[in-house]
């Protein structure tokens, strides 16, 4: 689920844009106007936490309504704490709303992108939850229509925002532990059948569920490898196709890392990790959340003691 930080820093940016006043005077007669959003789909995992942040921040915005198409779902969820009291409208009635600003996108996974695209032509900022869809030539097409038309897409994965990855992508960057040569990333659960279920609809399983979250981080940490070998199992074949247990190898020009990811661990929340070794220095991030973040250094480096 995206957090307060990474939800609210989108909202912020926008509301830096729909605040900027054109004299002095108006600054300060007036009040900074609430963004308005809306959104669209109730059946995305995080869909509930994306509805429950934005109501509960109201100073920042107004909360403009909900679009879910399918009565069972709607009827499922209408009276629950999120959703209670919120109009349900059409994808059509929604995007229409004069001064609507952002969008949430949280539909089932399959129809994210088609939403997205709708929603960026309509001229509107997107939070668009992961994984982006199961067409990656779609998603490219959705980022070009949204530079074209100067509109915001923030990805729904949270640890870009968290302040235990950030320590480790400015120590990288600024060669706090010398050479990178490995890193190494967990993020599973475990799962029922139901889940299970709606999972291996999916060719990616575990991996295009949870390990897009570490890949994501790996991304913005190693940049793109030269290489990735995926080794994808099924534990469970005469249940179902879901590939619930999955390594992934990533093969850098100095450095290798690994992303494995599992629906089948008990407790996996806990050893949920993200651990990068160079030769001067090993950061160990575990848990993710909430970050709990172990720094070694082989001697002191600026504010860091040796040790």
């Amino acid at each position: 689920m995206s957090t307060r930080r990474n939800f609210i820093s989108f909202v912020s940016t926008l509301g830096a844009m729909a605040a900027l006043p054109q004299t002095e005077s108006q600054a300060t007669a007036k009040k900074p106007q609430k963004i308005k959003v809306g959104q669209i789909g109730t059946k995305h995992a995080h869909a509930s936490g994306k509805i429950g942040t934005a109501r509960k921040y109201s100073e920042l915005y107004e909360f403009i309504g909900v679009v879910e198409p399918d009565d069972q779902q709607w009827n499922r969820v209408k009276a629950t704490e999120p959703y209670n009291g919120v109009p349900r409208m059409t994808q059509e009635q929604l995007l229409n709303v004069e001064g609507l600003q952002l969008v949430c996108i949280e539909t089932e996974v399959k129809d994210l992108i088609e939403t997205a695209q709708a929603s960026i032509e309509a001229g509107m900022h997107i939070h668009l939850d992961k994984p982006a869809g199961t067409n990656y030539s779609g998603f490219e097409k959705l980022v070009q229509t949204a530079k074209a038309q100067e509109r915001i897409i923030q990805m729904g994965y949270m640890f870009r925002y968290n302040p235990g990855f950030q320590f480790i992508f400015q120590a990288i960057r600024n060669g706090l532990l010398g050479e990178v040569f490995g890193v190494d990333g967990v993020i599973s659960k475990k799962i029922g059948d139901a889940t299970r279920k709606q999972l291996a609809e999916y060719a990616g399983g575990t991996m295009f569920e949870l390990g897009c979250h570490l890949i994501d981080s790996l991304h913005v940490a190693m940049g793109t490898p030269n290489k990735v070998t995926a080794f994808p199992r099924t534990t469970f074949p005469e249940k179902d196709a879901l590939a619930d247990n999955m390594l992934a190898v990533f093969d850098y020009p100095k450095a290798t890392a690994t992303i494995r990811s599992a629906m089948l661990e008990v407790d996996g929340f806990r050893r949920r990790q993200f651990i990068v070794t160079g030769d001067t220095g090993t950061i160990i991030l575990r848990p993710l959340e909430k970050p709990v973040l172990e720094l070694t250094l082989e001697s002191a480096t600026g504010q860091h003691p040796k040790g």
